[in-house]
């Protein structure tokens, strides 16, 4: 699923190619809005909310989508070829004179009046790219639930948005503890890290074309997607396996040596294993 910094990206890159500018193109590849046409209307922006997009167009109506695991939006000029999928795989296309801006594999798209959005994001937690962002408000709904797992409670949009699968496992392996360890047990210290750091690594990252959480040359991630292969600080193999609750499962990656806290529990579905081993 993409992070909130990839999210940041999309949304800026429609908000330049489209922002006051009127659409001579619009098609909606859902049963839903197969018939709804906003040809003639002018876009007035584009802003993040989380892992949410919101496209805002003159008339009060705003379009809201979400990437969840393989959606995209790519913008084109005018003859360029579309290179972000099969015909079959687009859900929307956003035409001006001059830029085309095409979303493919789109889980969610649905068009609501501008005054409704709270309606799709008012659940939100503070938005670590955002305007709204509050690190104390944050790190209290983190901790609000002593039991629950860190790693769990950082992908809770409702705590702070944002944070995605990779960054709750660099995240965890900056902190120094495992993402099973139930947040309540998170040392004072580095519960005090926790906001300003998450903050840190996504502003970090929202301008670059490449993830980077290590600042070294040749590794960009510390745990994440580097199974069996050797911890960057001790040489430890890292380790992977599911975290969740059956429905949301999510490969999770930890060194057991730089990182203390509770291992998975026995029987921890660990199926990602051998296949970041053998892909590295």
């Amino acid at each position: 699923m993409p992070e909130g910094d990839t999210v940041w990206q999309a949304a800026r890159r429609l908000h330049e190619a489209l922002t006051g500018k009127t659409l001579t193109r619009s098609d909606f590849r859902v049963p839903k809005y197969a018939t709804v046409d906003l040809t003639g209307r002018k876009v007035l922006g584009t802003i993040p909310r989380g892992k949410h997009l919101l496209t805002r167009f003159e008339g009060g109506l705003t379009l809201h989508t979400h990437l969840r695991m393989e959606g995209a939006w790519k913008v084109y000029g005018t003859g360029e070829r579309w290179r972000g999928g099969p015909a079959h795989q687009i859900r929307a296309i956003l035409g001006t004179v001059d830029r085309t801006a095409v979303g493919y594999r789109l889980q969610v798209l649905e068009l609501l009046r501008s005054t409704e959005e709270e309606q799709v994001v008012g659940h939100l937690g503070p938005d670590l790219l955002g305007p709204d962002w509050d690190p104390g408000r944050a790190l209290a709904n983190v901790l609000a639930d002593p039991a629950r797992q860190l790693g769990e409670a950082l992908l809770d949009q409702r705590n702070l948005a944002g944070i995605g699968n990779v960054y709750k496992s660099e995240l965890c392996f900056l902190l120094g503890v495992t993402p099973w360890l139930p947040a309540g047990a998170l040392p004072a210290d580095r519960a005090e890290k926790l906001p300003g750091l998450a903050k840190r690594l996504l502003e970090a990252n929202r301008d670059r074309p490449v993830r980077q959480t290590t600042g070294l040359h040749r590794h960009d991630l510390f745990v994440y997607g580097r199974a069996s292969r050797p911890c960057l600080r001790c040489h430890t193999p890292v380790r992977v396996a599911d975290q969740g609750d059956g429905s949301q499962e999510r490969p999770t990656y930890w060194c057991p040596t730089c990182q203390t806290g509770p291992a998975p529990a026995a029987g921890t579905p660990q199926r990602w294993r051998d296949r970041y081993r053998r892909t590295g």
